[in-house]
Parts: C-alpha cells; sequence; structure tokens
C-alpha cells in the first residue's frame, strides 16, 4: 500500500518536474470525484492518501486527509497508528463526506469514520476537514461483520445507505440518518446482501494461503453500488488482494431495481448465496485487480479500481477503464 513509483516524465512544453506530477501512481482502495475542472483522488494510506489531476493521466500528491491519527480511532482501535484505508467520496448538499475505515489487519477490529470539507481544493479559504468521528464499530466475536470498505449512496426517495463489509457474515447494508452521520436503524439488524456461502447459516471455509483465520474464508469485500437506468449494481471483490505477486483479486457484480436488493447475477443467482457475475479478473500483466469505485464523467462510466502489476514485482497500482453496457450489464471497454 505504501510503494511508490518515482519515474522521470518529460512533458512537451511544459515546466513541470516530475517530484510534482507523476504519470504511474501506487495506490491502493481508489475512489474518484471531481470538482470544477479537477479530479480528486483518495486511497488507502498514512492520514488517508489524496492525489489531484486535470486530465486523469498526470497525477500530483495533496496533503493527507489527517496530519495526525485521529483521536477516536487510536482510542477504539488498539494498535491503530493512523494508516486509514479505503476511503469513500459523496457530495451531497454542498458538502463533501469522506467516509474511511480504521481497523487491525485480518481482525474485525474495525470502525468507520466520517469528515467533512465545503471544498476539495487546498488552496480555497473554506478548504478544512471536519472529523465527526465514529458511524459504526465492529467487534470480535460479538459482531459478524467487519465495519471497513465503506460506500455511500441514495435511493430514488434521497433516502442514504451505507453498504460495506469485508470476509466474516459478507456485505452489509444499514440505513444512515439524513445528516449522514450516524446510522438510522441498530447495526445489529442490517442484512448480508452478498456473501461467498451459499448457506447463510454455513460456516466460513477455511482461511487460504497464511491469511488470519480470524477472518475465516468468505473472501468478499470492497462494495460499491452504482445507479445505471433502472437498476443498482452492486460491485464486489472477491478472492486476495494484498498480497503482490500472489494476489487473487477479482471483481464481481449483480444487480437489483431495488437500492436493498436481492441483487442478482446474470444467471439469476442470488450475491446473497454465493452469486456474482466476474467483472474483471487478473492476467499476466495484474496479478489480481480490484477494489474498485464507478464514476460517470461528462456521461462515459469509469471503473477505478487498483491491480497488482506483474511488471513490477506485484506492486498496487492506478487504473481506470471505460465501462459500456451491454443488454443491461457493465462491460471493461477494450
Amino acid at each position: 500500500m505504501k510503494n511508490c513509483i518515482t519515474l522521470v516524465i518529460l512533458f512537451l512544453g511544459l515546466n513541470v518536474s516530475a517530484q510534482e506530477y507523476l504519470f504511474d501512481i501506487s495506490v491502493h482502495d481508489p475512489v474518484m470525484i471531481r470538482q470544477g475542472d479537477t479530479y480528486f483522488l483518495f486511497s488507502t494510506g498514512w492520514g488517508i492518501n489524496v492525489w489531484s489531476s486535470k486530465d486523469r493521466a498526470k497525477w500530483k500528491k495533496e496533503p493527507p486527509v489527517f496530519a495526525a491519527a485521529p483521536d477516536w480511532a487510536v482510542k477504539d482501535i488498539p494498535g491503530f497508528k493512523g494508516h486509514i484505508w479505503a476511503p469513500d467520496i459523496y457530495f451531497h448538499h454542498n458538502l463533501y463526506y469522506l467516509y474511511y475505515s480504521v481497523s487491525a489487519f485480518g481482525k474485525n477490529t474495525s470502525a468507520i469514520g466520517v469528515a467533512t470539507n465545503k471544498t476539495l481544493n487546498p488552496a480555497s479559504p473554506d478548504f478544512k476537514w471536519t472529523d465527526h468521528g465514529k458511524l459504526i464499530q465492529s467487534f470480535p466475536g460479538k459482531t459478524n461483520w467487519n465495519a471497513i470498505d465503506p460506500n455511500v449512496i441514495s435511493d430514488e426517495k434521497g433516502t442514504p445507505w451505507m453498504v460495506f463489509g469485508s470476509f466474516w457474515d459478507g456485505i452489509k447494508l444499514v440505513e444512515l440518518d439524513k445528516d449522514l452521520l450516524h446510522l438510522a436503524q441498530d447495526p445489529n439488524q442490517i442484512p448480508t446482501i452478498a456473501s461467498r456461502k451459499k448457506d447463510a447459516k454455513s460456516p466460513n471455509p477455511p482461511a487460504v494461503d497464511g491469511n488470519p483465520e480470524d477472518a475465516g474464508g468468505n473472501a468478499i469485500e470492497a462494495p460499491f453500488l452504482f445507479k445505471k437506468a433502472q437498476y443498482y449494481y452492486l460491485f464486489a471483490s472477491i478472492d486476495y488482494c494484498c498480497k503482490g505477486e500472489k494476489s487473487t483479486y477479482k471483481m464481481i457484480v449483480g444487480r437489483s431495481k431495488s437500492l436493498q436488493g436481492p441483487y442478482v447475477d446474470r444467471d439469476g443467482m442470488l450475491m446473497a448465496q454465493g452469486g456474482g457475475t466476474l467483472l474483471l479478473q487478473g492476467d499476466a500483466s495484474w496479478h489480481g485487480v480490484g477494489h474498485n469505485a464507478v464514476a460517470d464523467f461528462d456521461g462515459q462510466d469509469y471503473l477505478i479500481f487498483h491491480g497488482y502489476d506483474a511488471k513490477n514485482k506485484g506492486i498496487s497500482k492506478l487504473r481506470i477503464e471505460k465501462l459500456k453496457w451491454e443488454k443491461g450489464w457493465p462491460v471493461v471497454a477494450p
């Protein structure tokens, strides 16, 4: 997650140094949004990594969201020192909401927090991140889900929802209060909308290849919801990330006419019972690909994710691919 690629970059007619802009950036769990003519990319990192770009090709590193680890997270998550995972950015009523994960790797000692800002432009006098603290927390032996990997979306009635989860019982969906800072329902009564288990009552399979046994083998995480025409599409990543050259990450998708589901794949199989249509997987160039976001820029949909570069020792890098739609299903454009 912390690897960086240093490149010598020449720009014709531009006096820009390689220290200011990079084409090939190392990121993990990216999400992207545009403000005005500038794209902002948020990703896993110390204090949350932030990048900016005018063209989604050359990127400038910006200051992290947090200069120091949030006090509440240090208190509530033993061992947490400020390395924050899997942010999600959501714009609502002229305010940017940034949801983020704090966790102990391989355990569901985890929590999701939220911070807000009036602008994403660091040069603006209005630029200031305000942390609102913890939104939801999971506990080993108490909650059979993991409070990481948040993504927020509103339904057709304007009701906000947050999808989240990693391993354990799978992907969960919870309603948020209208202020987007609190839950609107009991966290112990939230449904599972995607899992790799065909039977929800069956135990998780064993962990694979040295992954912590605490998490079991229900290898699904990184959910993202996207509305297209009459359907809500649920994207998720399956198998194993974060293993460099041994990563087996891949992306799946299902859809539903209701945000609350049920979500089914192309074959009509429920995602809550092991379904999910394969969208993209690793190949000779990429050991694994996953943890995606989806964004619409000027009428073109893009898949934003990270891949483990087979030509560079399995380092995790940013990838952006165009999405096209065939018979109501997303397909990565050639």
